[in-house]
């Protein structure tokens, strides 16, 4: 009989999220981070309208040449990195107390990382029905995560608030919460990924918590990299060469 680390798991989402364990952080900072942020909140209200007007003319493209036009598909995923630095420094994970840069591409020391795979061909057929059809189900689970992208609300919003107490009194980051905190920012931005028509492959229903994106080993075995208990720094789970 197999350990349950042995199963086979589905292979990585080509939509990958990752954020640094924060190893130091300030008791207070996140007091006022509703206040610092708003400086992003213009901007990135701005870029979410292009966004929607920019998500209607990627629907044409793919239905008619089945490709998202590499241009704009960059923009979108830009978009969306930018979404996640600011909500990992701000209320949907106090992840860091560095401040978000104003960027849509990625930034290699920023502890916040958000990437999708370009896709050399999507679905004409797909795209008429899973941004509205398909993802009805991953969509009542983002309401329940969220209730609010980027604020306090659901379960998110819950945890960090219980972790920004731990903070408070503790100077530090609770371990297993901030596992939890990006699973599930994990799985809302896949979601949001496949609804904005950047992918076909379709959001698993798993949470995969951690500070980083599952691996896989020589075997193509999933082995998930988490956090590591003791150092809070993101590992990776050591492969298994049993023939």
């Amino acid at each position: 009989m197999s350990c349950p680390s042995d199963r086979p798991r589905p292979a990585r989402y080509p939509a990958r999220l990752e954020g640094d364990f924060p190893s130091q952080v300030s008791r207070w900072l996140w007091l006022v981070k509703w206040l610092l942020i708003l400086p992003h909140v213009v901007v990135l209200t701005l870029l979410w309208i292009a966004f929607l007007a920019v998500s209607v003319v990627g629907w044409f493209a793919i239905l008619c040449t089945a490709r998202y036009p590499r241009a704009l598909f960059d923009f979108q995923v830009g978009v969306l990195r930018w979404t996640w630095r600011v909500s990992f420094y701000s209320y949907s994970a106090l992840g860091t107390d560095r401040y978000p840069p104003f960027r849509l591409a990625d930034v290699a020391d920023y502890p916040a990382h958000f990437d999708v795979e370009y896709p050399e061909r999507l679905s004409r057929g797909l795209v008429l029905v899973k941004w509205w059809l398909l993802a009805l189900p991953h969509y009542a689970l983002v309401v329940v995560f969220t209730s609010g992208y980027g604020n306090w609300g659901g379960l998110i919003g819950l945890l960090v608030l219980f972790a920004a107490v731990a903070m408070l009194f503790t100077g530090q980051y609770p371990v297993g919460i901030f596992s939890l905190v990006m699973g599930l920012n994990r799985w809302v931005l896949r979601v949001m990924a496949y609804a904005a028509l950047l992918t076909d492959a379709y959001p698993p229903f798993r949470l995969d918590p951690g500070a980083g994106e599952p691996v896989a080993d020589a075997r193509g075995t999933g082995k998930a990299r988490g956090t590591d208990q003791s150092t809070g720094a993101p590992y990776q789970a050591p492969q298994d060469h049993r023939g």
